[in-house]
């Protein structure tokens, strides 16, 4: 899907800074490098970090070679050192291994496994795993049932994070909801926290 591709694209146009107490030394000069396009200084100073088990280092070393950004592009290698950092808790990596299932890049086209790390995404509160999770449940992808409520739930949550497409795909499904089912996808929403996790089906679910 073109969209997700773009998607990862931005991510790796805006990588973050924000760092945890114990990140190790080099990783801001190896992001801020990366942001300034210095490409090969960032590659030596994420490099190590990254083989030593930093969540944020192999998260970036994944974008560089999607990317192609001083090495050269490798999606076997994004997939293996997302997949990496997705186990250690990265939400952004956790994304990007199910954007790559989802289009089948660098692997064999798999939806529920797809669903599965937009899932741990989304449980964490990535607006864009969250809006991509409600057009399975709205379209039965990836074995999931049909539930309008789950989707409108996820919605509104990713589009409550400035999420565009969720608030678009929001307006669009409460046309096929009643109000019982808007009213439940409000509480859902509404009950929900980061961490949390997501609930699999509603009690009023389904639709057209």
């Amino acid at each position: 899907m073109k969209k997700l591709e773009r998607m990862i694209v931005a991510l790796a146009t805006v990588v973050a800074l924000t760092l945890h107490g114990n990140a190790m030394a080099g990783f801001v000069e190896g992001a801020t490098a990366y942001n300034n396009r210095n490409y090969t200084v960032a590659y030596k100073e994420i490099l190590p970090l990254a083989k030593a088990g930093n969540a944020d280092a192999q998260h970036l070393l994944g974008l560089m070679y999607y990317m192609g950004r001083g090495v050269k592009q490798d999606y076997k290698q994004a997939l293996a050192w997302h997949r990496k950092a997705g186990l250690q808790g990265k939400a952004d990596a956790q994304y990007v291994v199910g954007a790559m299932y989802y289009t089948g890049n660098a692997v064999i086209q798999d939806h529920r496994q797809a669903v599965h790390w937009f899932r741990m995404a989304a449980e964490q509160g990535h607006a864009q795993a969250q809006q991509v999770l409600g057009l399975m449940y709205r379209y039965r992808i990836g074995g999931m049932p049909q539930d309008n409520v789950i989707a409108y739930m996820l919605w509104n949550l990713a589009a409550a994070s400035g999420n565009v497409n969720a608030a678009e795909q929001r307006a669009a499904v409460i046309k096929h909801m009643t109000e019982e089912q808007i009213e439940e996808g409000q509480a859902l929403s509404a009950a929900w926290k980061p961490g949390k996790p997501l609930p699999r089906s509603s009690r009023t679910g389904g639709g057209a």
